[in-house]
């Protein structure tokens, strides 16, 4: 499974990738905004910057919500840098501007997708990924790791290609279930990826082997 982190924290992302297990990265306006990144201009360069950083996809979200200024916003990104993935809401228009780039080789993340029946037609237009948004299903009552067993089933009966990238985790245990039922990728905060270093064994073994060192020193 591909570990991606969902921010568009500079240093958040070179600490993730210094760990060595970093795939790729996942941003939205909500996130650029949160980092102080405003203004077209400004959030086109910082695309650039977390690609300077990180060697894999970086999904980069339109903001137009018809065909045509998806279009042109999506081929704006795409020449930006060859890591760029263009991440497209699941919406009517949206299935239609993804059918556009995959015919026109540009790569796409169908983002907001609630049901198996939204990530069934990702698939059909092509999308590379489908982003599955599973803590906000958990915020409703709903099981959204359900969600990402259904989209599974369905994607292996028929080969489809389409990646599932489970967005909106929340902490570690999201990530190893995701990786358990076979999500493709998972996109959360640093700490759900610095989660799964942790095991107080671990600590106390390593506490354990340092005093018995010393004892013999």
């Amino acid at each position: 499974m591909k570990f991606f982190i969902d921010t568009a924290n500079l240093d958040q992302i070179k600490e993730a990738q210094d760990l060595g297990v970093l795939d790729g990265v996942t941003t939205n306006p909500s996130l650029m905004a949160k980092e102080g990144i405003t203004g077209r201009n400004n959030i086109l360069k910082h695309y650039v910057d977390i690609c300077n950083i990180v060697d894999g996809d970086v999904s980069a979200e339109v903001i137009a919500t018809d065909f045509e200024g998806m279009v042109k916003e999506g081929e704006e990104l795409a020449e930006l840098h060859n890591q760029i993935v263009v991440k497209v809401p699941m919406i009517k228009e949206g299935v239609k501007a993804i059918k556009y780039f995959t015919d026109h080789g540009i790569r796409t993340n169908c983002t907001l997708v609630f049901s198996a029946g939204q990530a069934l037609l990702a698939a059909k237009a092509g999308a590379t990924y489908v982003s599955p948004f599973i803590g906000r299903l958990d915020d409703i009552s709903t099981d959204g790791l359900e969600l990402i067993a259904d989209i599974r089933l369905i994607y292996d009966n028929y080969g489809f290609e389409t990646q599932i990238l489970a967005a909106s985790v929340r902490h570690t245990m999201h990530v190893i279930n995701c990786a358990k039922i076979g999500a493709d990728v998972m996109t959360g905060p640093l700490s759900s990826i610095e989660g799964l270093l942790k095991h107080p064994l671990t600590d106390s073994g390593l506490k354990q082997f340092l005093e018995d060192y010393k004892k013999g020193n």
